[in-house]
């Protein structure tokens, strides 16, 4: 009987080794299939941002892109696929292959704000991303015309008040997030601030600065040199935590609105499937680099505020809170865009 079964181990060997005879090529031992692991990532991963190049949200990636591209040893490749709000960029990435070779750089519009303000969005945060980790966020700061009689939140509720309606904020367009900071600081402050949209930041800096309108809630980085430099006051930086790069501006939230918490918010996502492996790879990565002095140096002067909580369990549960803050804001301002 032991002859018997040896004779028929040794004819399946023969019939396997003959197998492998014609092809070699696929042909792996049981034992080593099992050792073998996924060769991720062996080609270029393109990291689309949906803003076009030379913003902040760019420059941040194109930083990310190189250095997570060091880490992974293979290239990182910066792709801006721009329009409507970031909708367009993060459509498309909803809809690419789930295997980890396409990502995103996605900020409060794509991953929040624009599921409630615009009519047609064909991709749901919620559902068409599989999150990788939340990067940190870009402080918003209320800023007023120099001559503006206020020196605080309190001093500028007061005068709304005093006469309501003849105040004035700008913003970057409607539904910016600068219009719906506005709508927000209304709805938890009483005040009644006119809403006056222009076509993009510079626009409606440029008529601050002239006088033209009161005040606007703008990005820290665009925002510091003007302070500095005494072109507009500073009334509080709009967020519950103070910014690293003007610590010695007070929150608004400390000034009387202890909810009120607006941002810029930066996360990394993938469609929807990629297997759990390539995004615990892209997550280690993200995170290696995030927690890089040089990194953290050059996104710190660019104003960041880096995250601690780097899980995707975190981004996922952010946006979720992200878009029911939103959703009601922009239920508020009456705001739809096509």
């Amino acid at each position: 009987m032991f002859i018997s079964i040896f004779k028929t181990q040794f004819l399946v060997q023969r019939i396997v080794a003959l197998a492998c005879a014609v092809g070699a090529a696929t042909c792996v031992p049981v034992g080593t299939a099992w050792a073998q692991t996924d060769s991720f990532p062996d080609k270029t991963i393109t990291f689309v941002v949906p803003f076009p190049p030379g913003g902040p949200t760019d420059a941040m990636a194109r930083l990310l892109a190189s250095e997570v591209g060091t880490v992974l040893g293979q290239t990182v490749v910066v792709d801006n696929k721009t329009g409507a709000g970031g909708n367009i960029g993060a459509s498309a990435v909803a809809r690419s292959a789930p295997d980890g070779y396409t990502i995103m750089f996605g900020t409060s519009g794509p991953l929040a704000i624009n599921h409630s303000l615009y009519s047609k969005i064909d991709y749901d945060p919620r559902t068409s991303f599989a999150p990788i980790l939340y990067v940190g966020y870009l402080p918003n700061v209320l800023v007023v015309r120099k001559d503006l009689p206020v020196s605080n939140v309190q001093e500028l509720i007061a005068l709304d008040k005093k006469d309501p309606g003849k105040l004035s904020y700008a913003s970057s367009g409607n539904g910016a997030s600068s219009h719906l900071a506005g709508v927000l600081f209304n709805g938890m402050a009483g005040t009644n601030l006119l809403h006056v949209p222009y076509r993009g930041t510079g626009p409606a800096l440029a008529d601050l600065l002239g006088s033209q309108v009161d005040m606007t809630f703008t990005d820290i980085l665009t925002a510091l040199p003007y302070i500095q430099s005494d072109k507009v006051k500073a009334l509080g930086v709009a967020t519950k935590n103070k910014s690293q790069a003007a610590p010695t501006i007070p929150t608004i939230a400390e000034q009387g609105l202890p909810a009120y918490d607006v941002s810029v918010f930066f996360g990394v996502v993938a469609p929807k499937g990629v297997p759990q492996a390539r995004l615990d790879k892209l997550n280690a990565a993200f995170s290696q680099v995030l927690f890089s002095p040089k990194v953290q140096q050059s996104l710190s002067a660019q104003g960041l505020e880096i995250a601690q909580n780097h899980s995707p369990q975190y981004l996922a549960s952010f946006i979720a809170s992200e878009l029911e803050k939103w959703r009601v804001v922009v239920e508020q301002a009456g705001a739809k865009l096509d």
